[in-house]
């Protein structure tokens, strides 16, 4: 992990770096570029501060650290997935009509708000009810 926290430190630096030097030359008067750079580096430092939580959570170093480390040793329990759901394809339909109102046109969130609510209710309530039920 300590490997990958540095990777998104770089990226976020460099993308910081970079985002204002493209602000410097284009006058920020280019709305597209600059912001998307100070975004990117945003991100990447979230990264960086919620995979040092989870090191330092995890009581320092992991398996993927050490050079003895197995594979073996990071096996668990990664959660409960239904094997046969169809509520993920109707969330990601719904919001995969946001992202086109966002380039489209503002009105086909019309569409894709039923959809996605839809979607995600489905998904919470899929183990509540039927086959699954806890």
């Amino acid at each position: 992990m300590k490997a990958t926290i540095k990777l998104f430190l770089m990226l976020a630096v460099f993308c910081l770096v970079i985002g204002f030097i493209y602000g410097y030359v284009t006058d920020f008067q280019e709305l597209a570029g600059f912001p998307a750079l100070l975004a990117l580096s945003a991100m990447s430092f979230m990264l960086v501060i919620y995979l040092w939580l989870v090191q330092r959570s995890a009581g320092g170093s992991l398996p993927e650290d050490r050079e003895d480390g197995e594979i073996v040793e990071m096996s668990g329990d990664y959660g409960a997935f239904s094997p046969w759901s169809w509520w993920p394809l109707l969330l990601g339909i719904g919001c995969a009509l946001f992202v086109t109102a966002l380039a489209v046109g503002w009105w086909i969130i019309i569409l894709a708000a039923p959809v996605a609510l839809l979607g995600l209710l489905g998904l919470i309530f899929e183990h509540s009810r039927g086959d699954h039920a806890h």
